[in-house]
């Protein structure tokens, strides 16, 4: 292992990385965050969707998970996650890269200083190209998470619901994804470059920095957001449901509008402590993983 201390240049490092580097940090970025805290996304799936048998009605983290465990097994809350393995490398790598560039074309890297504006529409306009990448695995995801979920494949998962609901199933949800994600990684770009310039003002390699600014980030981001998650959950879970309203939803106002009815104000904030639990240290791991593969490999010396 390199000794890499801590008053290595490493700010310096936009400037001269290949964009090859920042698609191979973000895709190592994007399969570490998502596969390491997926039990709480599998957590989150379960309490966002509207169910009628009162067994399968979570009320808190700890409560469901060790309901899943007993019921199920602990490797339950595992089910799916091949399927964001698969497609967070890519995808991450792809808003990383854009991104960086985005952030770089726009002013962000200049002067040292804080550019939380440019830091929001590089977030923004990555969400929008890893978004479209990422949907159709994001949809097969949930719903081998939801409960009473019989697919064994991410494979058999795709061919049954493309054969059962067409290739719009895996894009029904794409433009609340957007709406979601666009302000998530605009609120999560700013919060942590902006914090990070805070707490490192002489750009210097910290991970202690990198940790706390994208935990604080991804906690801010997925709280604000999580309306707009447990729409999306039931846009993308809706072929999975026995309720036959559940399933004729075909769009956001349409579900919004059920929600509602279903559990009132309060159903649009279902799930918001395993989604914070999730976000905050996968967050935080996503952007220390990112920067310092980045590093890594952006200093690295030619064979």
């Amino acid at each position: 292992m390199c000794d890499h201390g801590a008053d290595s240049e490493y700010e310096s490092l936009p400037e001269t990385t290949s964009m090859g580097v920042h698609l191979m940090a973000g895709a190592l970025a994007g399969i570490a965050e998502h596969s390491v805290m997926y039990p709480f996304d599998s957590i989150k799936t379960r309490m966002q969707v509207i169910q009628t048998n009162p067994q399968a009605i979570y009320t808190g983290v700890m409560q469901a998970a060790s309901h899943i465990g007993h019921t199920e097994g602990l490797r339950t809350l595992w089910r799916g996650v091949n399927s964001v393995i698969l497609g967070a490398g890519p995808s991450h790598a792809l808003y990383f890269a854009t991104y960086e560039y985005v952030k770089d074309f726009l002013g962000g890297n200049r002067d040292n200083g804080s550019h939380p504006l440019a830091s929001a529409l590089g977030g923004a306009s990555a969400t929008v190209l890893a978004d479209a990448l990422m949907n159709p695995f994001d949809v097969i995801k949930q719903r081998m998470q939801v409960q009473g979920s019989t697919y064994k494949t991410i494979s058999e998962c795709a061919i049954q619901v493309f054969r059962s609901e067409g290739l719009g199933a895996f894009y029904v949800s794409y433009p609340i994804t957007l709406l979601m994600s666009i302000p998530f990684q605009s609120i999560q770009f700013a919060t942590y470059e902006t914090c990070r310039k805070f707490l490192n003002p002489q750009d210097l390699y910290s991970p202690f920095t990198h940790v706390v600014s994208g935990g604080l980030a991804g906690t801010i981001a997925a709280a604000a957001t999580t309306p707009l998650d447990v729409v999306r959950t039931m846009l993308q879970t809706r072929g999975q449901s026995t309720d036959p309203r559940i399933q004729r939803v075909s769009g956001m106002t349409e579900a919004c509008r059920l929600i509602y009815e279903r559990k009132g104000i309060g159903g649009f904030w279902k799930g918001i402590k395993p989604r914070i639990i999730s976000h905050a240290p996968s967050t935080a791991l996503s952007w220390v993983t990112y920067e310092y593969f980045k590093w890594l490999i952006g200093t690295r010396p030619a064979e």
